[in-house]
Formats: structure tokens, sequence, C-alpha cells
């Protein structure tokens, strides 16, 4: 197989990063925007020893969940790559992402419960970072093209609230008055890296953080109550300085311009204050289902001691509150145990105490202190849960153990680990949080084995 090649094939199945896979000569061939079944010619663009990638040169036969893409710039952005699929294909093949990694990584075989579709495919985000550039003369925002940094400006996308347009449309301009200059990332020059929006999905409360290399607050602050005047929703304005070369959005400095620190919202009934830092599910209305199916994979009497490990700002130990004895929560970001606390201080929930620090040295901790959870939650990062956590949490030897990740590889792979440990992986349900990517939650029952 040689570079440039056109090779006539079929599209047989799909990556988790939504590329379709064919086989020419025996070799997969990885192809972007494509659907299982269709029928096509692919020109190869890159060989590698066991595999290759390629690109549509023509499609002559397409599949029948393929349908017209309904963004202007879905070819260049790196966000979506399911646009041109029916979302049915789209649930199957994200219920196929979750199902093939639990039987090949973990070597499981639980039961796989029908995934649970999202009721929006459009307009469900509650958070967006824009990375900001200079275009002709102007400050512009939007997204990456593709595994780069180059900006492609847009800021009317399908999965943002049309709040968060109509607010970037008057902010760039707003800004370019106040002398706000963009960016430069190879440089290391200019101030104004990425524009920041937060919206509570119940409350309609913004919040907007201007993420900066250097200051910006002498130009605009003056000036922004031109802003909230045309934006009542906005009730938080903030600055994070991030002089560091680095892909890391937020600096370690965060200062309120006006309004208040965060926001609020509500989360399965609960209050719940968010600051910039906080952890919170992307897409509210879905996450609530999402919780809900936890809860009931932890089949909760009023009796249990649950411990939430990765809790963020407490939204799922907080949902199970009404049905335990006592929720503990761990988390590793200050402001996020801040945030939970208050949460359930607002929500009027007394059984529930929140801790500060690393999940698995606190899981430990608790281990060797006799703690004894009937039920553990964990929602960890997309990396999976580190080994001392893993362990600690075998070690209490709770009933049960329900695992919400936003990774299906490496939560095959920890409870493959919780498998070896006396656990059997009895349930398992994918949920569509982000309709229009590749990205796919899951959610996991265990039970000690008898």
């Amino acid at each position: 197989m040689q570079k440039n090649e056109i090779y006539e094939t079929v599209i047989t199945g799909m990556t988790a990063e939504g590329s379709g896979v064919c086989r020419v000569d025996g070799m997969a061939v990885f192809v972007p925007m494509t659907a299982v079944g269709d029928r096509l010619r692919v020109r190869i663009v890159k060989v590698l020893k066991s595999y290759a990638f390629g690109i549509i040169e023509d499609l002559h036969d397409p599949a029948e969940g393929r349908q017209e893409p309904d963004c202007p710039i879905f070819r260049q952005c790196g966000g979506c790559v399911f646009r041109h699929v029916t979302y049915a294909a789209e649930l199957q093949y994200k219920a196929q992402f979750v199902e093939d990694a639990f039987r090949r990584i973990g070597g499981l075989s639980p039961a796989f419960e029908p995934i649970l579709g999202a009721q929006e495919r459009d307009g469900y985000r509650n958070k967006a970072q824009y990375p900001v550039t200079q275009q002709d003369g102007h400050l512009v925002c939007g997204f990456y093209a593709r595994h780069s940094h180059r900006v492609i400006p847009f800021t009317g996308c399908r999965l943002q609230p049309e709040a968060f347009t109509a607010l970037l449309e008057a902010l760039l301009p707003f800004l370019e008055r106040c002398g706000v200059t963009a960016y430069d990332e190879k440089a290391h020059t200019g101030e104004l890296r990425h524009i920041y929006l937060r919206r509570g999905h119940h409350s309609g409360e913004m919040m907007l953080c201007l993420v900066v290399r250097t200051s910006v607050a002498k130009k605009v602050q003056p000036h922004l109550e031109e802003l909230t005047a045309q934006f009542p929703a906005l009730v938080s304005i903030l600055e994070s300085v991030n002089p560091e070369r680095t892909n890391v959005i937020l600096g370690r400095k965060i200062t309120v311009l006006a309004g208040k620190a965060g926001i609020t919202d509500t989360m399965c009934g609960n209050s719940v204050e968010l600051s910039p830092q906080a952890f919170y599910q992307v897409n509210t209305a879905q996450a609530e289902r999402l919780y809900a199916v936890g809860k009931d994979y932890a089949a909760l009497t009023g009796r249990e001691l649950l411990l939430d490990l990765y809790c963020g700002a407490g939204t799922i130990g907080l949902s199970m509150a009404d049905a335990v004895r006592k929720v503990i929560g761990v988390e590793i970001v200050p402001q996020a145990v801040e945030n939970a606390r208050a949460n359930a201080q607002h929500s009027g929930i007394g059984n529930a105490s929140f801790f500060c620090g690393d999940a698995g040295a606190i899981a430990d901790q608790l281990r060797t202190e006799g703690a004894r959870p009937d039920v553990i939650v964990l929602d960890p990062p997309r990396k999976g849960c580190d080994a001392l956590t893993l362990e600690s949490c075998a070690a209490m030897q709770p009933e049960r153990i329900v695992m919400i990740s936003c990774n299906p590889a490496t939560a095959a792979r920890d409870c493959r680990v919780f498998a070896e440990n006396g656990y059997v992986t009895e349930r398992v349900r994918a949920v569509d949080l982000f309709p229009g990517t590749a990205h796919v939650e899951c959610v996991v029952l265990m039970s000690r084995e008898k």
C-alpha cells in the first residue's frame, strides 16, 4: 500500500474517535467522516506498519444512516465527529464503543442495557471555552481545527445555547473598543487567550471568564455596565490570569471583575453553586438522567454510608443523600469542595460532608481508620482511577460499587481490577451526554461476590 493510492472498499466499523474503519489487502484503514455501510473509494494519505489513514475520494453508495452535515464548519472543526449521520446511527455506534471496551479491554460480560440517548441533540452545553485570535485586524473566537491549534472563527456552534452566540457577538467588538488584544500562542504576546462561558441550565444565570496572559481589568472594568445592561443574565464576570506557555486554560489566579464569584443552578432538585474551577456535567438535563441511573444501580435503602469519590461540586452524592444514612464526598479541587459544602447547606442536606484531597489518599486513610461504606460511587476523570484508589475501595469491601465514567476504555480497565478483587461487573448502561461528539458516558454496577 502506498500513499495516494485509491481503493474501492466498504466501511465496516467505527473507532471510538469517530473514524470509519475499512480493510484494504487485510490492513485496517481509518477514514474520518464516514458511516458504517458506506461504499466508497478511499485515497490513502498515510501508511504505517500495521494500519493506514485515508480520506473519501468518491462516495458512490452512502450508508442508510448518513445525512448532510448541518454545521458549516463540521469538516474543519475538531469538536463534532457525527453530524454527518442520524442520531439513531450515532447512538448505535456509541453503544458499541462501550460494549467493545468492556469485552475486549476488561474481558467482562455484564448485562449491557440499552443506551440512554439525549432528548436534545443541539443546544445542550452549559459550558464553552473559545480560543481567541486576531484576523484581519479584529478579535475572533471559535474552535480549534482537527489536530491543531489553528482557530476556526465561529460563534454559532449548534451544541451551545443561543445565549452564548448572542453574548459572543456583542463581546468581541466590546473588547476591541476596550483595547484588548488577542494572545499569540507562538510569540507568547498579546492578552486574551480564551473566552470561558458557563450558564445555569435551569437558572439561566451566565458566567463570563476572560482568560488572559496579562490582566486587562483596567481596560474593561470601567465599561462592564454596558455588558450587564445588555445581558441581565450575566451575573458573574471574572478574569483568570494565565501567563504560562501551556495548554492548560485557566490560570491559578481568578479575580471578580463584576457581579458574583460564580453562578447558581439546580441539579436533581438541589441548589448548586458553581465556580469556574468546579467540575459540572456540561449537559445538565442528561446528567440528571445519568445520575438517576446511578442511583437506581446503587439500590439504596436509607441505611447506607455512601462514599462519593471524585465528587466535584457534590452533585452525585447530593442527588442520593435523601436515600442514604450519610454521604462522604472527596474532591481534590478546593473550590469545588467549597461549592459542594455550600450546595449541601443551601439544599438543606445535613447528612453530607466533603473532604478536599486526592481520592486515593483519602480513601486509603478512611480504610485505615476502619471506614466501611456500604456503597462507593466513583466518577473519575478520563484517565480513570489510580492504583491506590482501586486498592483502597476494594479493601473497604462495600456491597456495591457504582462507577460513572466518561471513558469506557479506562472504566473497563478499572472494572477488570475490581473483578480480580472479588467484584462482579453486573450491569452497564451507556448514556449519551455529548451528542455529535465521539464522547459517551457509561454507568457500571459492581457487586461483591458472596
